[in-house]
């Protein structure tokens, strides 16, 4: 009966739908422009320093390299063949301390990504990782949003919207289990057996009234996170701010900027904040998400960036940048699946 349910639940909330239905008049989009530019892979010029244009295969770790350091959490790249006391001098020569976050280099929407508690957790995390990982010191605020950000080459920048992110806090009654709570939420409900997995027992606590827990502390909509179209939050001076911290980004002109802050205050003003990480062509604008929201403004949002992609990978190709080759960009789409195949074996 609940998986039942939760079919009528995705049915009739697109946000759940699969992402193939989702960006159906993209497809169309997609064709004629590539027939424009006669090139099936022309996003790979929307963010010149960027792998692929952070379509496919892009590395975390190289993007983070492009932002000056005090804009991001001190952050480590292991790989599955080194040793482990050399990762744990690593760790400790970075100053990074427990708990902190662990997360695959080249990701796939919040997979593999989780909060190392201790020593015997780094060790079972490393040996299921079959793939390059960050590790990456804990962020110390609490909010969360997603910021997308155009910039025609020659032009100032703008925000074209902000999507702020309701972790899956859970509030304790006194009186039912995690468990139980999670179940008065269809959103958390869909959660449900990854959740055993990770918490096992723990989901039987009775959690004391006011008591919170944050289930899963990463903003990923796929992880129980809820969007909320926060583009109202949209100021000049904002739009100032992040043309400033964006300028000192080497290449990027669109993507989605993942950052936790500390108020829209101090986040208008350029600080208290750090990037969690710079999705580059790929990026959604995930305040459409936002369940107020109807397919037809989905539509539109996606078709709109879509748009604004292809406008500045045109013209950073007439500034020298280049597309990928027809034989390159299928290369490099099969590698991406190889990867994402390891990632879902985690």
């Amino acid at each position: 009966m609940i998986k039942f349910k939760l079919f009528i639940h995705k049915l009739i909330h697109w946000e759940y739908w699969p992402y193939q239905v989702v960006y159906l008049p993209v497809y169309f989009q997609y064709l004629y422009y590539a027939f424009r530019t006669r090139s099936f892979f022309y996003f790979n010029a929307s963010n010149p320093t960027i792998k692929n244009g952070g379509f496919f295969m892009e590395s975390k770790k190289e993007i983070y390299d492009l932002i000056p350091q005090e804009y991001y959490p001190k952050t480590i790249l292991v790989t599955p063949n080194e040793d482990f006391e050399a990762i744990v001098q690593k760790i400790n020569d970075t100053r990074i301390e427990f708990p902190f976050i662990a997360k695959p280099d080249i990701g796939l929407r919040g997979t593999a990504v989780k909060k190392i508690h201790d020593i015997e957790e780094l060790k079972r995390y490393l040996e299921k990782a079959k793939f390059d990982i960050l590790i990456q010191d804990l962020i110390p605020y609490e909010n969360e949003i997603g910021l997308f950000y155009v910039k025609l080459p020659n032009e100032d920048g703008k925000i074209t919207g902000i999507v702020s992110k309701e972790f899956m806090i859970i509030k304790g009654n006194g009186k039912n289990t995690i468990r139980e709570l999670l179940h008065k939420d269809k959103r958390y409900l869909f959660q449900l057996e990854t959740l055993e997995l990770e918490y096992k027992e723990k989901l039987n606590e009775v959690l004391k009234l006011g008591e919170t827990i944050n289930l899963v502390p990463y903003g990923n909509h796929c992880r129980g996170t809820k969007f909320v179209d926060a583009s109202h939050e949209i100021t000049p001076e904002m739009i100032a701010s992040f043309n400033t911290i964006c300028d000192k980004i080497d290449g990027f002109y669109f993507g989605r900027m993942d950052i936790m802050y500390n108020s829209f205050s101090d986040l208008a003003k350029g600080k208290n904040l750090q990037i969690v990480e710079i999705n580059g062509a790929i990026s959604e604008p995930t305040h459409m998400y936002d369940p107020k929201h109807s397919l037809l403004f989905g539509w539109k949002e996606l078709t709109r960036h879509f748009h604004y992609m292809y406008l500045i990978s045109k013209e950073n190709k007439k500034n020298g940048a280049k597309y990928l080759t027809f034989n390159e960009g299928v290369t490099e789409f099969k590698n991406h699946h190889k990867h994402y195949d390891k990632i879902l074996e985690f």
